[in-house]
């Protein structure tokens, strides 16, 4: 099966060269096509995105541009779309995940971005989205107006399908010319999504591309972030620091790095007819994308003293992640990934051998693993691909003692909690350096408008500009109409 990834706005007749990206399945083997262009072709693209953005995209009203948007997902949800059928079929072969896996996690996150999600996603950022297209009047006198980016480029990571709509979309919102490099873990999506935009509204052909080269290829990132207004980048902590050093001082610079997130579970979902649902939910958290995603637990805290004690449920834990393998099974690994999963595993049988409270539960074949611990020290990630430390804790406030040294790191917190118990722990976890703090069982599945690490996904691209009063006081003591 043979696919071209990406998309190119019109800059002429030009001969592409293209870098062939093979993925193997079980079944059936895909040949992806993705642009590599020279400098010089890409110094065409910029200026062409620019001078599409100046004088078409940023005509549109945001209410325009919301609708557009909700009209590519609705397509993109319609499971008899070419592109739908193309996302099903091809995605499992290139990230090796499950197929409905794959389909239901496309669908939970394309309805993220329709109408009404991405009304909200606004609203979140701006109390009057119209500050997008006009000034609009300020509550202290004057007015203001966001001004969006002439050019976003965005470096994009492959470990989650669809990752680059996120940023995608919030550039479009604020009316910036984009040009997003794909990843080579999965370079598909966000060119389908492009293609599907410029079918749908044919003006907006020119505002974007959606490109590859290898990473690290630091004489085109040079040439092109030179360009940029912003650049958004996802990645490793080291490939990040890499690329920030290849961005002008001038240039804002937005990385979104590794993180570590993890579960809390209160003694009150611990009876015996909540467990065994709260269990259901985390091991759902653990096994969607097999916790690729920077949001995807590393560590569950569960807290003593309720009917269902937290090694019982660590072994509630092992029973559902074997039914969601049973029903998703995880990817093939890699020799790298098979490697740090066989040293992981070690680490935690030597831990129980050393301590007789701990406990290892796993399936054979190492497609899941418990890791249950009496008493935990500092949270640490795991190793990814569905394994999962369970620690028990007395109080809230001796889970807080063992994250505080990842503060920077700490993103996402799923809560199994009473609502009296939820807003003392979501103070807690504020206090410690979380972000995000969610119902168990969402922990992969972000809510439209969520500040990304603590920010803000569309305040940070624009730039605010001000009229204040006295330029209006000014204005009218000259108006013609004055005595």
């Amino acid at each position: 099966m043979n696919e071209t990834a990406g998309y190119l706005p019109n800059i002429g007749e030009e001969e592409f060269t293209y870098k062939t990206l093979v993925f193997e399945g079980q079944k059936e083997t895909i040949e992806v096509k993705v642009p590599l262009l020279t400098i010089e072709q890409m110094n065409k693209v910029v200026d062409r995105v620019k001078k599409a953005s100046a004088e078409r995209l940023k005509s549109f009203s945001v209410a325009d541009i919301v609708k557009l948007i909700d009209q590519v997902i609705e397509q993109l949800l319609d499971r008899t779309n070419p592109y739908r059928q193309k996302a099903e079929r091809m995605l499992p072969i290139i990230t090796g995940y499950d197929e409905e896996l794959i389909r239901l996690g496309l669908t939970s996150y394309l309805k993220s971005f329709r109408k009404q999600e991405l009304q909200r996603f606004l609203v979140e950022d701006f109390s009057n989205p119209m500050v997008l297209d006009d000034f609009q009047p300020r509550v202290k006198r004057g007015f203001s107006k966001a001004v969006g980016p002439d050019l976003t480029v965005h470096i994009w990571s492959g470990n989650v399908p669809g990752l680059p709509l996120w940023s995608l979309i919030s550039g479009l919102l604020v009316k910036s010319g984009n040009i997003g490099k794909v990843s080579s873990s999965e370079p598909l999506f966000a060119g389908w999504f492009a293609q599907l935009l410029t079918e749908i509204e044919p003006r907006l052909a020119d505002c974007l591309a959606v490109v590859w080269w290898k990473g690290g290829d630091e004489e085109r990132e040079c040439s092109l972030f030179k360009q940029a207004d912003v650049v958004v980048g996802y990645g490793g902590n080291a490939s990040l620091q890499s690329l920030r050093k290849r961005i002008p001082i001038s240039t804002r610079f937005l990385p979104f790095g590794h993180k570590i997130s993890f579960g809390v579970i209160s003694k009150a979902s611990l009876d015996s007819r909540k467990a065994l649902k709260t269990a259901n939910q985390a091991a759902y958290d653990v096994v969607r994308y097999d916790q690729q995603g920077c949001y995807s637990p590393h560590v569950i805290y569960v807290q003593k003293g309720g009917n269902v004690s937290p090694r019982e449920f660590a072994h509630y834990l092992a029973h559902e992640l074997e039914s969601f393998e049973n029903r998703y099974p995880r990817r093939a690994l890699s020799i790298e990934e098979t490697t740090t999963l066989a040293s992981w595993r070690q680490q935690a049988e030597l831990a129980t051998l050393t301590n007789a409270n701990n406990a290892i539960v796993g399936e054979k074949s190492g497609a899941w693993t418990v890791f249950y611990e009496e008493k935990g020290g500092e949270l640490l990630p795991s190793c990814l691909n569905r394994s999962i430390k369970v620690v028990a804790i007395e109080e809230f406030e001796d889970m807080i003692k063992t994250i505080t040294s990842n503060r920077s790191y700490l993103q996402t917190v799923g809560v199994a909690a009473a609502p009296k118990e939820l807003f003392h722990l979501a103070d807690l976890l504020a206090r410690a350096g979380v972000t995000r703090i969610t119902g168990l069982g969402n922990m992969t599945s972000p809510e439209s408008g969520w500040h990304h690490d603590g920010r803000f996904n569309l305040l940070d691209l624009v730039n605010m500009v001000d009229i204040e009063h006295t330029a209006e006081e000014y204005a009218e003591s000259i108006a013609p109409y004055v005595d």
